[in-house]
């Protein structure tokens, strides 16, 4: 019975993504937009927690990253398409629709093929491709900006971030296909799952996220928004980048050649 019980702790975490996912889609076709980013907010919580729970249990399984994937699926495509559709995409006609089915259709392209990476054995210390919880992510934490903005809630956001929504509103049916392009793409993105810490190093870790929080909690949302900002250019730099050494490289070797 217990070992039963282990072998299902990251399953449940993982029912708690598409829950959210669920209660999100549900939430926005009510009219709560922001109630919907919350939701997908605590998804994304669920989803980073699932794979590590397994690892720490040595419970992975086959069953689990079908499981994850028809959860991140729901919560971190068909959800977040939905939401920008309702909030902008729905403006643009067809075009609106057509754009939201190609975040959908770019997040199932993506997850299927981890999927299949995962079950040939091919592992990598990186992403394939923009994962699915981050282009999420970049989406939700801009309708909360947005949102809060609008609200007037307690949250507090950076001052530029504001001034950059309406440009970013407009800006978002291209945002949405760049995203999906990106998650099908071959550009490589940090992974952080098999990082291996120390106790001491453990320890400077927690000291910094305290830190790290306490100066950026009167503008919690701008830091989500643009820590999802950072990661998604990062991976396009680093790959524009080791393409430019690569054709020089290849340029240099052509011209050696021809030099002999």
């Amino acid at each position: 019975m217990a070992k039963r019980l282990k072998k299902s702790v990251a399953s449940f975490f993982t029912c708690g993504n598409v829950i959210c996912g669920c209660l999100s889609i549900i939430s926005v076709m009510g009219g709560n937009s922001l109630k919907a980013s919350w939701l997908l907010v605590l998804a994304i919580a669920f989803d980073m927690m699932d794979g590590r729970i397994a690892r720490i249990t040595n419970t992975t399984s086959d069953f689990g990253v079908q499981l994850d994937s028809l959860s991140d699926l729901v919560s971190f495509g068909v959800a977040p398409s939905i939401i920008m559709y309702q909030l902008v995409l729905n403006n643009s006609n067809k075009t609106g629709i057509a754009i939201a089915v190609l975040f959908v259709l770019c997040s199932a392209l993506r997850l299927a093929k981890f999927n299949v990476m995962a079950q040939s054995g091919i592992v990598h210390n990186f992403f394939v491709g923009l994962p699915t919880p981050a282009s999420a992510g970049f989406l939700v934490s801009f309708v909360l900006s947005y949102e809060l903005s609008i609200e007037s809630l307690t949250f507090k956001t950076s001052p530029i971030l504001m001034k950059s929504i309406p440009f970013l509103l407009n800006m978002m049916p291209v945002i949405m296909i760049i995203l999906s392009l990106l998650m099908i793409s071959n550009v490589p993105y940090a992974s952080f799952k098999k990082l291996k810490f120390s106790h001491y190093k453990i320890f400077n870790f927690l000291v910094l996220i305290l830190l790290f929080m306490g100066i950026f909690v009167q503008n919690v949302i701008s830091t989500i928004f643009v820590l999802f900002f950072i990661y998604i250019f990062s991976g396009m730099c680093n790959y524009m980048v080791k393409s430019w050494k690569d054709l020089k490289k290849m340029y240099l070797k052509k011209v050696g050649n021809n030099g002999k």
